[in-house]
């Protein structure tokens, strides 16, 4: 650590309670919180307690499901559910000091087959240092450091001139309905640091994800007599070639923000679904996938270009020609979003994370997924992401974060906080 820092920010650093960052993580990942399961809205219960233990004013709420999905701007969902609760907390204002946002997001994916892991996915193994579970780093780690970078700097009776409101949201993996919701009611701030696994970097913008459906037309006839019939899997490989094509024209010329990675904005068919008996020739094939939006592209001109590409690749086909495949969009549908170059909290979130180090500030980069950047960015709030965790091992059997990065980012996290809202 450098000799950057304060009286007041040495005291709230050294009130940084490493044993209980550990206990929290291992408390929050045995919940196996789902999205759109019981288990989420148990895990944002669990985690207004310790909001609660925080001192920080509460607000915990069933949402209005129905009214918003109603709204225009609704950023669409997967996962059923029959209920989802917002969560909020905010400390004292102090006086004429500026609001920071610290957020993060309760729910998981599923850990997908069971015998690629090694144990069960909900019970934390750890090794070393190294804590394993499914939502280790995508994000638990991160809600770990929010409380207790929120901890240490209460134990520390540091005064703030601003405000600090920690957002804990749901639903972020299959459309951001959480943050959607917390916006919607009110919650708002003058900047925002997301705790997403970023293993160091600053995320200062996100590419953005349209869940698409494909569904293409067949002839069903009995397998032995295929060649009167039409083959829907057969049917969909031109669409399949032309969608790969499409892929590699919207990844020419990216930004510079995107430079480190291969394909910035990928063009992924994650499933594929036909027939209903194996004696039979396929009527129907349904492919669902995800579309990666460039930064600062319009979602609609987005999914123009992918119903055009489709359109052409049936008009060059002749059986596609007379049965043409339809394109639709359900579940999230996630927009690009950034913070304003040359913005302020860049620069103190780095300096906060140099600092602590005692090394080179962060690199600035953009992420190719989509996350709630958006909806913060959307609604006027500056926002980046900065957190524990490599997203490579996010959504996989591999998922683990190292205690010792959530303890970094935590430091980080006060100092960047006591900046950005002021003390007395």
């Amino acid at each position: 650590m450098t000799a950057n820092v304060s009286d007041v920010e040495a005291a709230a650093l050294a009130a940084v309670d490493e044993a209980a960052i550990g206990r929290n993580l291992l408390e929050l990942l045995a919940v196996p919180s789902v999205t759109g399961t019981d288990a989420e809205s148990e895990l944002q219960h669990v985690l207004a307690r310790h909001l609660e233990r925080t001192g920080l004013d509460t607000d915990l709420w069933p949402m209005d499901l129905d009214a918003l999905r109603a709204q225009p701007d609704f950023p669409g969902g997967e996962a059923p559910r029959t209920e989802a609760w917002g969560l909020v907390g905010n400390s004292e204002h102090g006086g004429d000091g500026p609001t920071l946002v610290l957020q993060g997001h309760a729910d998981v994916v599923p850990p997908g087959d069971p015998a690629q892991w090694e144990g069960d996915p909900f019970l934390p193994r750890i090794t070393g240092d190294v804590v394993h579970a499914r939502g280790a780093c995508d994000m638990k780690a991160g809600v770990v450091a929010i409380i207790a970078a929120l901890a240490a700097i209460r134990e520390s009776g540091a005064r703030l001139r601003g405000q600090v409101s920690a957002h804990f949201v749901v639903s972020e993996e299959d459309g951001g309905l959480g943050a959607f919701g917390t916006l919607a009611r009110g919650h708002t701030g003058d900047a925002c640091i997301i705790t997403e696994p970023t293993s160091g970097a600053l995320m200062v913008a996100n590419a953005g994800a349209l869940t698409f459906r494909i569904e293409v037309p067949g002839k069903a006839t009995h397998g032995s007599t295929r060649y009167v019939g039409m083959s829907a899997i057969d049917a969909y490989l031109p669409i399949h070639h032309a969608l790969a094509r499409l892929e590699a024209r919207r990844n020419t010329g990216a930004d510079p923000l995107m430079a480190d990675y291969p394909i910035p904005y990928p063009l992924s068919v994650g499933t594929v679904q036909a027939g209903d008996w194996a004696s039979s020739v396929p009527d129907l094939l349904v492919a669902e996938g995800r579309l990666g939006v460039q930064l600062g592209e319009d979602p609609a001109k987005a999914r123009a270009e992918l119903e055009e590409c489709v359109a052409e690749a049936c008009a060059g086909d002749p059986w596609l020609r007379a049965h043409p495949a339809t394109v639709t969009w359900p579940g999230g549908q996630f927009a690009s979003g950034r913070l304003p170059e040359g913005h302020p909290l860049a620069a103190l979130v780095g300096e906060a994370h140099a600092d602590i180090t005692g090394g080179p500030r962060p690199a600035e980069r953009g992420a190719p997924y989509g996350s709630d950047l958006r909806l913060y960015s959307g609604a006027g709030i500056p926002t980046l992401q900065y957190g524990p965790g490599d997203v490579r091992l996010a959504h996989g059997p591999q998922e683990q974060v190292p205690v010792s990065e959530i303890v970094t980012v935590t430091r980080a996290l006060v100092l960047a906080t006591l900046r950005a809202v002021g003390t007395k």
